[in-house]
């Protein structure tokens, strides 16, 4: 499986005297069993590049690869590849629309074409990836939680089994409670199925915690694309394009300041907590 944007441009209102560029060359490759984290302030291009990635929307001019071929291309079938490359919009609960929770998520296999058996099978799969109980299956989707609804909707994605899942700021708007939930649903699911997660997110916390490899974009460019350590190692770029790193990052590096010999590439509380105690039983002591 591969996923490649080749020099992607996307014009707004493209030929007139009105035209912006929201992406601009962008050339990103997108390979199994990864899970990617995709940052950038509000503005920078996030969301006009991952609706290119299934076909939602066209580019101006440049390409996007399904194993090879250019998914805009007259002979391609972009349904299919919906069936492969599944995108969760921020917000998803606002598209719930069925009577009950197994029909809701029963809609995608259906309309890839698939029987009332195997979408049912699909659908009871699905929930029970994401942690919904039986007992809810038969209510309604807008009786549900918030956390609940999000969930629901994420499954709904799920039943259609893609290869890559993308997710526009899934904890948008929840509680500490609900987003540590959906994360650790999404990481779970990443790691059972081996599939390609890759999550926007405006959370460092979250990106530092949850993924092997981070692009950064701004102005419609992709301008940093590594490892989680390498990205948040340069918080003065980071911090001159609007954003910021790991709440953990700054902790850390204010340690080190003080004269501790702490990890500054600590990206989680538990790696801080390892660091911080071989730092303090050092010889040298913590100062």
């Amino acid at each position: 499986m591969e996923l490649k944007t080749e020099n992607i441009i996307y014009e707004y209102d493209s030929g007139t005297g009105y035209a912006k560029r929201a992406l601009d060359g962008v050339n990103v490759t997108v390979r199994e069993n990864e899970f990617i984290g995709l940052i950038g302030h509000t503005g920078s291009g996030k969301s006009t590049f991952i609706q290119h990635l299934n076909g939602l929307v066209k580019p101006t001019e440049g390409r996007v690869l399904w194993n090879g071929r250019d998914i805009n291309s007259k002979d391609f079938d972009r349904r299919a590849l919906r069936g492969h490359v599944g995108l969760v919009f921020q917000y998803p609960e606002y598209q719930l629309f069925e009577t009950t929770v197994l029909k809701d998520v029963e809609f995608g296999p259906k309309n890839l074409g698939l029987s009332e058996e195997e979408a049912l099978e699909r659908a009871r799969e699905a929930l029970a990836m994401v942690g919904i109980e039986k007992e809810f299956y038969q209510v309604s989707p807008f009786n549900l939680s918030g956390g609940q609804k999000r969930r629901v909707a994420i499954a709904g994605v799920l039943a259609m089994k893609p290869d890559v899942l993308i997710l526009d700021e899934p904890t948008a708007g929840l509680d500490p409670k609900g987003r540590d939930e959906i994360l650790g649903r999404i990481a779970g699911i990443q790691k059972e199925t081996g599939n390609t997660v890759i999550l926007v997110s405006h959370s460092m916390d979250e990106i530092g915690e949850f993924v092997n490899r981070v692009l950064v974009m701004d102005e419609g460019r992709i301008v940093m694309d590594d490892e989680p350590r390498v990205v948040f190692s340069r918080l003065e770029e980071l911090d001159k394009k609007g954003l910021s790193a790991p709440q953990i990052t700054y902790i850390m590096r204010d340690l080190k300041k003080a004269g501790l010999d702490a990890d500054t590439s600590a990206l989680t509380v538990e790696e801080a907590k390892k660091s911080i105690l071989r730092a303090l039983k050092s010889p040298r002591g913590p100062y």
